[in-house]
């Protein structure tokens, strides 16, 4: 069965995705925004293809980046220290800072995740022409730039592997690449993804890309069940901050 996010308007997950993260910069509590991480989490592996091992995964990124917020925080911003012995001032002002920008980090991350997983590209694309007036123009050219960042793996793979066969080979058998020819590769991918990108160019034009009104093969619905969405995920995200206010957590660091 299809999961239920993949069911839902992609134009809707990201106004819903966009909403949620700007009102994500006006929480400052870290027990109201470890809430949020939890709600984003259980939400992303019920509602989307993601298990727990692709989820961990992606959230490495914005793991390390929330991270280095904390590390920072924790050690540049002046107020009471913690760890008098270390060697280094920690300080309760800068830890709870930290806190409050490393989760706000992965609160965000994780509705990105759940938002990519849940949506593909050509869908996206065709939902934003369709719904949000999106000139085709700048969609299906960011649709083909997608595409093209795709195939770049693969031509990498094609050209290191072009090279290790015209390389010499060391003593022990293994072809000798090295620097130099790490340097060639990386700019014979450059060659490649800029003819790529003339003749997906001439390819669109040759169409009539922008021409004209076009019609959308394939359309993506959108109905009341993407509003029910929007309604719940925006509820759930406010009367979390809101009973964080109740409580006197919502919108501070004490």
């Amino acid at each position: 069965m299809t999961p239920y996010l993949e069911r839902r308007n992609p134009t809707v997950k990201l106004a819903v995705l966009f909403v949620c993260s700007l009102a994500t910069l006006f929480v400052l509590n870290p027990l109201t925004l470890g809430v949020l991480t939890a709600l984003a989490i259980v939400s992303a592996l019920t509602t989307t293809r993601l298990t727990p091992t692709k989820l961990l995964a992606a959230s490495l990124p914005f793991a390390a980046f929330g991270l280095g917020l904390l590390t920072v925080n924790a050690l540049s911003r002046p107020g009471t220290e913690v760890f008098p012995d270390l060697p280094v001032r920690v300080t309760s002002e800068g830890l709870a800072i930290g806190v409050a920008l490393a989760l706000r980090t992965t609160v965000i991350g994780m509705l990105s995740i759940s938002f990519i997983a849940s949506t593909p590209p050509r869908d996206l694309m065709t939902s934003l022409t369709q719904h949000a007036r999106l000139s085709p123009r700048f969609a299906y050219a960011l649709l083909a730039g997608f595409r093209l960042l795709q195939l770049l793996p693969s031509e990498w793979q094609s050209i290191r592997a072009a090279q290790a066969v015209r390389a010499p080979l060391g003593r022990d058998g293994m072809p000798r690449t090295g620097l130099a020819g790490f340097g060639s590769a990386s700019f014979s991918l450059l060659v490649v993804s800029i003819r790529s990108g003339e003749r997906i160019a001439q390819a669109l034009e040759s169409r009539g890309l922008g021409a004209g009104p076009r019609t959308v093969w394939r359309p993506v619905p959108l109905d009341a069940r993407d509003a029910a969405l929007a309604g719940i995920v925006l509820a759930a995200f406010a009367l979390t901050a809101a009973a964080g206010v109740a409580a006197g957590t919502g919108l501070s660091l004490a």
